[in-house]
């Protein structure tokens, strides 16, 4: 009875510090541009992107946005191994956090704002980038596409900052493109 006491506090306590912190733009614009530079390919910047984003979920569990840019973080790595199980196992587990940090979404992450976007759009952006880009043989693609529809036809999308907008438009393009190349 003591232990499961004990245990109700801690659990309280966890939930209590994750409710007083909240991201703030001065913490994710400077790890959101390493996130960037990983994306582009440096390897340096996935590992410091990484530990950043591992760091700020260990002192928010309940934000979906570090969950979200560290599974696809994880999922970068898959690009770091010759060995094709390490691919998969990275590829699975960063699609399997993206997967949970869209299920920890809520109406509120609709109208917040993170570095001038709502969470949401962050959120389920990074999941459609990610799901997009792994191999067809994952079946993420027709998930990723949804997604990126959700993100063009949310409310918010039109006031969110030019640079995300500019981003979603580059990945829709480049879906439009691959599905006329495909088409007969």
């Amino acid at each position: 009875m003591i232990l499961r006491t004990i245990s109700l506090a801690a659990i309280g306590l966890c939930l209590m510090h994750g409710a007083a912190h909240a991201l703030t733009d001065a913490e994710f614009q400077p790890a959101n541009q390493t996130f960037r530079a990983a994306a582009a390919g440096d390897n340096g910047a996935l590992d410091q992107a990484a530990a950043t984003f591992a760091a700020l979920q260990k002192a928010e569990p309940a934000n979906p946005v570090p969950v979200a840019y560290g599974g696809a973080l994880e999922a970068m790595r898959a690009r770091t191994t010759m060995l094709p199980w390490r691919k998969v196992a990275h590829a699975e587990d960063g699609m399997a956090a993206l997967d949970k940090a869209l299920s920890m979404l809520t109406p509120a992450h609709d109208t917040e704002r993170l570095n001038g976007t709502p969470p949401a759009l962050l959120v389920k952006f990074t999941a459609a980038n990610t799901f997009l880009a792994v191999p067809a043989l994952m079946n993420r693609g027709s998930r990723g596409r949804k997604l990126l529809d959700e993100v063009q036809a949310h409310p918010a999308f039109a006031t969110a900052p030019a640079g995300f907008r500019d981003a979603v438009a580059r990945v829709a393009e480049k879906q439009a493109e691959q599905a006329n190349r495909s088409a007969p």
